[in-house]
């Protein structure tokens, strides 16, 4: 039968060696604290922290290894177990500034070694202690290291650049120091966790005109790429949002497109999460500015209202809306054989996926040859009935549609028996009215100067 541990009585014997007994028993026992500290319960390992903070700044020796590469280890091993709480405590518990000391002081490898992946472990697991190791200079320290260390460390170092440029006045620091090719390469090696932490800090960077082309120019763009696709559920979003980010100036949106991002953000349209699908139609809609991409994307949207996902049908319904407002877009929309399948779902697709697809066939109804498209897969019978559907957003988006319609000679015979229904003309009166209001906005905008509505103080 396994014998239960007295976890405080140990304790106490751990204090007793701190107390009586030689650096060599200390050590041992602290190494031996620190292999048991998975089994051991968290109140007791916290009653540890204060002796180990009190280790790391005892007097150095010539033993290896010391009693601070062990108390390092120990501390180590605590911040890495549970759901971060130790490590908040470790980090706040003034422990930061004598590791960054003995960092800065170390000759030997090993203990370096043991240096750095403390401080990782505190800042990998307790985002509170991040700006605490910021405070005592950890950056510079960190930054500095990454200049010369090749070694299997590296990886650390970049992992504790990756937490740190979460913190808004970490990633100032790391653009005056020189320090974004750093950042790039966090998110290109080390655990995903870690990569997908230096995409968001590259995300936040990557808003400003200046840091943008210098990411691209830094080969960020295949890097996101790889986050989208082999990440996990987290890493994907917050590579595709990075990645949208970039591609939001017109130098950006062929080249990403090019290297295979509109395949990825369709799957991400695809997905479970929420987030996932906002992110994918914002993108396909900046992606779609360039009319090779819109194609692509029509494509792909074509392919998901096939599918059986409402929530996706929806999303990509809502995109080919938005796409319906392009220029070259209308005739693409109509060329990929959306078309029949938006009329179809306007009958038989669920709430949510009928009131996107009725925005997009009203959007659509602004062109000539679109109405003659719609009409012939015979949407006008399903926008009379939208009418008196009980949705405002149907009824508004079937009134608008069927209103350009009416102004159609070609096709205004097909509602003939429509216009005088007192449903119909409310609807209609409704929308003068928010035209009118809209063109009033429109002419108050464009008393405006083009700088006026674009300039942003962080472009520049």
């Amino acid at each position: 039968m396994e014998k239960t541990v007295d976890w405080d009585e140990a304790l106490h014997l751990y204090e007793k060696v701190i107390a009586c007994e030689g650096e060599a028993q200390q050590i041992r026992a602290t190494l031996r604290v620190g292999r048991l500290s998975n089994l051991a319960p968290d109140n007791v390992l916290e009653r540890t922290v204060p002796i180990l903070v009190e280790l790391l700044g005892s007097p150095l020796h010539s033993s290896s290894p010391s009693i601070q590469e062990a108390a390092a280890y120990c501390l180590s091993r605590l911040a890495r177990k549970g759901d971060g709480s130790l490590a908040t405590i470790i980090g706040q518990s003034g422990v930061v500034s004598c590791l960054l000391r003995l960092l800065s002081e170390s000759q030997s490898g090993f203990s370096r070694r043991v240096l750095i992946k403390c401080i990782w472990a505190i800042v990998t697991f307790s985002s509170l202690s991040r700006a605490i190791v910021v405070r005592n200079g950890g950056l510079e320290i960190v930054l500095n290291l990454l200049a010369s260390c090749m070694d299997d460390t590296r990886r650390y170092l970049l992992e504790i650049l990756s937490a740190l440029a979460l913190l808004r006045e970490v990633r100032r620091v790391i653009l005056s120091l020189g320090g974004i090719p750093l950042l790039v390469e966090a998110a290109r090696s080390s655990s995903m966790v870690s990569r997908a932490r230096a995409a968001q800090a590259i995300g936040l960077l990557g808003v400003t005109r200046r840091l943008r082309r210098m990411l691209v120019d830094l080969g960020v763009i295949l890097v996101l790429i790889e986050l989208l696709r082999d990440g996990d559920t987290s890493t994907k979003l917050v590579a595709g949002n990075a990645l949208g980010i970039i591609a939001s100036h017109i130098d950006y949106i062929r080249p990403v497109a090019q290297a295979g991002a509109i395949p990825l953000y369709a799957e991400l349209l695809q997905g479970l999460e929420p987030l996932g699908r906002e992110i994918a139609e914002d993108v396909f809609c900046v992606l779609a500015v360039a009319e090779i991409n819109a194609i692509s994307i029509s494509r792909h949207l074509v392919r998901i209202l096939q599918g059986d996902n409402d929530e996706a049908k929806a999303a990509a319904a809502d995109v080919l809306w938005d796409l319906s407002g392009y220029k070259h877009s209308v005739s693409i929309v109509r060329s990929s054989g959306a078309i029949p399948i938006l009329v179809g779902l306007l009958q038989h697709g669920s709430d949510e996926v009928r009131e996107k697809v009725s925005g997009a066939v009203a959007q659509l109804s602004y062109d000539e040859e679109d109405r003659v498209a719609l009409a012939d897969a015979g949407v006008i019978p399903l926008l009379v009935n939208l009418l008196q559907d009980e949705s405002d957003e149907l009824k508004d988006n079937a009134a608008e549609a069927l209103i350009n319609f009416s102004e159609d000679a070609l096709q205004r015979h097909r509602i003939s028996e429509t216009l005088n229904t007192p449903s119909f003309q409310n609807m209609q009166n409704r929308l003068i009215r928010i035209r009118a209001s809209d063109e009033h906005m429109v002419r108050s905008l464009g008393h405006m100067s083009i700088e006026q509505l674009t300039w942003d103080p962080e472009l520049d």
